[in-house]
């Protein structure tokens, strides 16, 4: 039963995120339930599902398969690693946590469809709509704590 309510969940955000924009800037909503995911379960599961939910990312997008399952993969793995090495847990560090990995999740995602496929955008406006994905998702950082902070 847990795994049909994680599945819904993962498909409501990616339906939220495709259908919700922010100044015409589609917001990047998996990489928090990635970064949840990785601080809760560690790194390997992190990594596992936070590919998972980038394979259906990059299906559902239609465009080039594999940026997302590389980004949200490395997220995963990062979101567990970082917190348990470098820091001690704090609603501030939360929220440079998520920013911080928001941005090098979306910078991933575009320098690989930027190698592999046709530029998407130039890249002042792939700064901004990085920047605004990472300053919209950074404070629901302040929300996720660690597994051992529960």
């Amino acid at each position: 039963m847990i795994y049909v309510l994680w599945a819904a969940i993962i498909l409501l955000t990616v339906l939220v995120q495709g259908s919700v924009s922010l100044i015409h800037i589609k917001l990047n909503l998996t990489v928090i339930l990635v970064c949840y995911i990785g601080m809760k379960r560690g790194e390997i599961p992190g990594m596992f599902y936070g590919a998972l939910i980038g394979l259906i990312e990059d299906i559902i997008s239609g465009v080039l398969l594999g940026p997302n399952i590389l980004s949200k993969g490395l997220i995963g793995y990062l979101s567990s690693s970082l917190y348990k090495k470098l820091f001690i847990w704090t609603p501030l560090i939360g929220a440079i946590n998520i920013f911080s990995l928001t941005f090098l999740d979306s910078s991933i995602v575009f320098i690989l469809r930027s190698i592999f496929d046709k530029i998407p955008v130039d890249i002042g406006t792939a700064f901004f709509i990085i920047m605004v994905q990472s300053l919209v998702n950074a404070p629901l950082g302040i929300f996720i704590k660690p597994k051992d902070m529960s």
